[in-house]
């Protein structure tokens, strides 16, 4: 018989498993406050423009900080000069064409990086954006985004985040947009603190197909929720409503139709099909 908090439990908590907690390659790059040097090399050429208070390499152009390194075809970086003889500050890195940027576990691909030291923010975009770390693969349309103070990293436009299962298989998340946000524990660790997909959520394992507007999970509470339209199918059989919470906790899942709906055919009333046998389904189909 199928378990109906088990199809709900499985598709939700997909959104606690697929973060980018594991990506923040961003978060570790060329920094303002670090101690360490900064070492730009190139097989081309390596201009200072002091009046345009510039450092411009280009082929093969590399800048390298610590474990974190940032590589494209040309590097510009943008520099203000300290007091006298105290040296130069460098506020902004622009790097242009086939970029690579790199930290201890991660690597993202793009074709334009900008990273601005002042407001905190690093823009990779350009085609075929992808962001690797060991165990899963983050892709978007439109840029990749990581907000230093805020400890967020965002993957925008058709967003899809997919994990190979141990098991075999994979699991994938897939939303107009996806965020996660995080933040330092007591050891010192940058953790998952809440994890936003929002529009268009597609979350699909090798089992369930799980459908909705918008998906959160909040570390603090350990509770995952999706709302909008949601729609679980494994095989032919489907669960409707509204919204649906998972409670990681105590492994307890609920779906809800709207409370606000005047009408049954408003979306009020929670529905569920059942085939006989097709628990013995093995394939989902792909979503509409």
């Amino acid at each position: 018989m199928i378990d109906v908090h088990k199809i709900i439990l499985t598709g939700v908590t997909l959104a606690l498993t697929l973060c980018l907690a594991n990506s923040p390659v961003l978060a570790q790059d060329l920094s303002s406050g670090s101690k360490e040097p900064l070492e730009i090399t190139a097989d081309g050429t390596l201009e200072w423009l002091r009046g345009q208070q510039q450092l411009v390499a280009t082929k093969n152009a590399l800048a390298r900080q610590g474990d974190s390194s940032v590589a494209g075809e040309k590097l510009t970086a943008q520099y203000r000069e300290k007091t006298a003889g105290s040296g130069i500050d460098i506020w902004k890195v622009h790097a242009q064409n086939n970029v690579v940027l790199k930290s201890r576990d991660s690597t993202v691909y793009g074709q334009d990086a900008v990273y601005n030291l002042d407001k905190g923010l690093a823009t990779v975009t350009g085609d075929n954006l992808k962001m690797i770390s060991p165990d899963q693969t983050v892709t978007a349309r439109d840029r990749f985004e990581y907000w230093v103070a805020d400890g967020r990293v965002n993957a925008i436009g058709n967003a899809r985040v997919v994990r190979p299962k141990p098991t075999g298989g994979t699991d994938t998340l897939q939303a107009d947009k996806v965020s996660a946000v995080l933040k330092r524990n007591a050891a010192g660790e940058q953790v998952l603190h809440s994890l936003e997909a929002i529009g268009n959520v597609v979350i699909v394992t090798p089992s369930e197909t799980i459908t909705g507007a918008y998906g959160i999970y909040r570390a603090g509470s350990n509770i995952a929720e999706l709302t909008g339209g949601v729609k679980i199918r494994r095989g032919p059989n489907t669960l409707e409503g509204e919204r649906a919470e998972v409670d990681l906790n105590t492994d307890i899942s609920t779906i809800f139709g709207a409370a606000d709906a005047k009408t049954p055919e408003d979306g009020g009333r929670v529905r569920a099909i059942f085939y006989p046998d097709s628990e013995e389904l093995q394939s989902t189909p792909e979503p509409e």
